[in-house]
């Protein structure tokens, strides 16, 4: 089944300098495996294609249930000298919950058709 991150997590993101900071954190722990299995810098790299230009770092943070990634020469220069819209990332987190990924079908309940476990 596919659905969108927002599903599963919640994001924050920030700059420094001409690389976006995006950080990833599952709603549930029961989520995190499958944003790890699924969330790959490859995947976040085409997701902001056009936007990003350098490489995409991930990095895990299992005892959180997070990831964070780092989107390098993808703010224009930075928020000083770019002339892009969000010069310092702040909607990108956002632009990341929009992704759409795979998830196992036991993590939904059948009855409502949410996602299993998760805080309402």
């Amino acid at each position: 089944m596919k659905v969108q991150l927002l599903q599963l997590a919640h994001a924050r993101s920030g700059d420094k300098g001409d690389t976006a900071n995006i950080g990833l954190i599952a709603l549930e722990l029961a989520y995190y495996p499958t944003l790890v299995k699924e969330v790959t810098a490859a995947r976040v790299k085409k997701h902001f294609r056009g936007i990003c230009k350098g490489p995409v770092e991930r990095f895990e943070i299992p005892n959180l249930g997070a990831l964070n990634f780092l989107l390098h020469e993808s703010l224009g220069g930075g928020g000083t000298v770019s002339l892009k819209t969000d010069a310092q990332g702040k909607t990108y987190s956002t632009a990341l919950l929009r992704m759409v990924i795979e998830v196992p079908p036991a993590l939904f309940r059948k009855k409502s058709g949410g996602i299993a476990g998760r805080r309402r």
